[in-house]
């Protein structure tokens, strides 16, 4: 009768290890997936220019964005993103601030602690997306807002990979941000493993040529190919 209860306890005991131990190796394969994945460089032979327009990527640690000038001879924002759509619409912005991702995470988790596993795991598998977008006074030069500078050219045509994300004003709602200056919108294309928020920003930068990673699902895939300022 021992011999049965041991040998009960050690299948039970399989039976829980197991699932976990295929969980922790999935885990691990993802982030060395993407590890290498984002050390594939795109664009490979892309320099920076000495001149042109200075735009900057952003990061809050886990998501990422592109901080672009308002007003520039290739681009005028505020048509896409008008000010009325904040409530503090008043202030003198200089910048705005995009990026896409999922609808869920985007408006039920103003802070990692609110995200739920549903909500990760219908992200991860495919869900809805909208475009983030926040409004910045001279936003100052620091490891988590780095300037990198693109020509001319370079910058229409990463302003045409995001007008690619942008739905007309009348064929899209807007949602409250987390502050008085950012907003969401509506926007085209599905969320999934494969097309990331961070995937987005590495790709909008490949775009318009800029060296990459090919597949950066994460934050520091997209920042590591962006030179922090020298202090």
């Amino acid at each position: 009768m021992a011999e049965e209860e041991a040998g009960s306890l050690i299948w039970a005991k399989r039976l829980v290890l197991l699932p976990l131990a295929a969980l922790v190796a999935l885990a691990a394969l993802f982030f060395l997936s993407a590890w290498i994945g984002s050390s594939i460089p795109r664009n490979g032979d892309w320099q920076e220019p000495a001149d042109g327009i200075e735009i900057m990527v952003g990061t809050n640690g886990v998501h990422t964005e592109l901080v672009l000038p308002i007003v520039t001879p290739v681009k005028d924002w505020r048509a896409d993103f008008p000010t009325s759509d904040i409530p503090a619409a008043y202030r003198p912005y200089t910048h705005v601030a995009v990026s896409w991702g999922e609808r869920e995470v985007f408006l039920n988790t103003p802070t990692w602690a609110d995200l739920t596993l549903s909500t990760a795991l219908g992200a991860a598998t495919g869900g809805d997306s909208l475009l983030h977008v926040a409004h910045y006074v001279r936003p100052a030069p620091s490891d988590d807002f780095r300037p990198l500078r693109l020509t001319e050219a370079q910058y229409a045509r990463l302003v045409a990979e995001i007008e690619h994300a942008i739905l007309a004003p009348a064929a899209r709602k807007t949602y409250p941000g987390y502050a008085e200056w950012d907003v969401f919108y509506d926007a085209p294309g599905t969320y999934h493993l494969g097309k990331t928020c961070n995937q987005w920003t590495s790709d909008t930068l490949a775009a318009a040529g800029v060296k990459t990673g090919w597949w950066t699902p994460m934050t520091g895939g997209v920042m590591k190919w962006v030179p922090a300022p020298s202090s």
